[in-house]
C-alpha cells in the first residue's frame, strides 16, 4: 500500500468546505466521481462505525479515527461491505485493513487548502487516482457556490 496526495485550493472558509464535504446532501454530490449511488451511513463521530455503499450498499466498512470540526478528519478502512455483510476477514479485506484516509484543511490567504491523504492499493492505484481530481474538482465547485 502506498500513501497518495491530492490537494484543492477553494475559495471559501473552511466551515463550508467541511459541511461540503460531510454534509448530507453534499457528500453524494462529489463522491459520485467514485461511484454513481455513493452515500455514507455514520454519525461521522470519532469511534463511530462507517459504511460507504454503492446505489446497491456495497462498499467499505471504517471507523472514524478522528474528527475535528473544520479541520481534520481520519477514516481508518476496515473491510468491505458485500450483499449487505460485513466482510473484515477475507484476503481482499485484509489488504485494505488499516488503510487511513485522511482530510485536513488549512486556510492559505483567504481560501481553504483541502488535502486529502490516502492509502491505496496497487490494485484500485490507477482508478483513485483518475477519481480523486474529478471528486475534489467537485468539492470546490459545490463549496464555492453562493
Amino acid at each position: 500500500m502506498e500513501k497518495q496526495t491530492f490537494k484543492t485550493l477553494i475559495n471559501a472558509p473552511r466551515e463550508k468546505v467541511w459541511k461540503t464535504l460531510w454534509g448530507k446532501n453534499s457528500y453524494p454530490s462529489w463522491t459520485a466521481a467514485f461511484t454513481e449511488g455513493s452515500h455514507v451511513e455514520t454519525d461521522w463521530k470519532k469511534g463511530s462505525k462507517a459504511f460507504f455503499l454503492d446505489a446497491k450498499n456495497e462498499g467499505m466498512v471504517s471507523t472514524i479515527a478522528e474528527n475535528k470540526p473544520n479541520e481534520f478528519m481520519s477514516i481508518k478502512h476496515l473491510g468491505f461491505v458485500k450483499n449487505g455483510i460485513e466482510d473484515i476477514d477475507s484476503e481482499e479485506s485484509r489488504k485494505w485493513a488499516g488503510a487511513l484516509e485522511n482530510y485536513k484543511l488549512t486556510t492559505v490567504n483567504g481560501k481553504t487548502e483541502l488535502t486529502v491523504e490516502m492509502d491505496i492499493t496497487d490494485e484500485y492505484r490507477e482508478m483513485f487516482m483518475k477519481t480523486w481530481p474529478r471528486a475534489l474538482d467537485r468539492v470546490k465547485e459545490l463549496a464555492e457556490k453562493n
